[in-house]
């Protein structure tokens, strides 16, 4: 279930990338994408799997992506999710501040984010609506996979500080319950 996490923060991200001083990037690759889960045994939310191709990733390109996740519990709202964001600076790990909502920062609840991105009633996005996941909360318990499915990555707009480097990535999925799982994701942005 994991695989909701990420894609609620690769959402909200897309959508707060729009919201900040950007440079026009055409030509950005992302190289070496690793992934784990981050969190406690028994979380109740992990990723079982996460291929990614091509390596690099072109963005604008194509995109091949599979994934395999599942949940144990029902996620329901509030969902919190901690972003923490690093950058390779000269060989140190250095944590990227939240700056308009984009960084290392703390969203209060993912559902609300799901449902400014696709607002309730409308189908969720292609491939998501052909394979019958959910792209809003609640996430019934159970196991969830998304078969290799062919994705295009437009050209985007992006913060000039995002643009090349290496980065890290932590998401921690939470309820007022406590922690429902972790992801770490690793990735390399080059542009020209």
């Amino acid at each position: 279930m994991d695989k909701c996490l990420m894609f609620a923060v690769i959402l909200s991200l897309n959508a707060v990338i729009t919201q900040v001083s950007c440079k026009r990037v055409t030509n950005v690759k992302i190289l070496g994408f690793d992934w784990k889960n981050c969190g406690k045994p028994d979380d109740p939310a992990v990723l079982k799997s996460l291929k990614v191709s091509p390596d690099p990733i072109a963005i604008p390109g194509d995109l091949t992506a599979s994934a395999s996740g599942s949940t144990s519990v029902e996620l329901t709202a509030p969902l919190s999710v901690n972003v923490t964001l690093e950058k390779e600076v000269a060989g140190f790990w250095v944590k990227v501040p939240c700056v308009e909502e984009l960084g290392s920062c703390h969203y209060r609840d993912a559902c609300e984010i799901l449902n400014q991105l696709i607002p309730p009633g409308q189908d969720c996005p292609e491939p998501l609506h052909s394979y019958g996941l959910p792209c809003h909360c609640p996430f019934k318990p159970g196991s969830y996979s998304l078969p290799q499915s062919d994705f295009h990555l437009p050209n985007m707009d992006l913060p000039y500080w995002l643009t090349n480097g290496n980065y890290r990535v932590q998401g921690v999925l939470g309820s007022e319950a406590g922690e429902l799982g972790c992801l770490k994701i690793a990735l390399s942005l080059h542009s020209n």
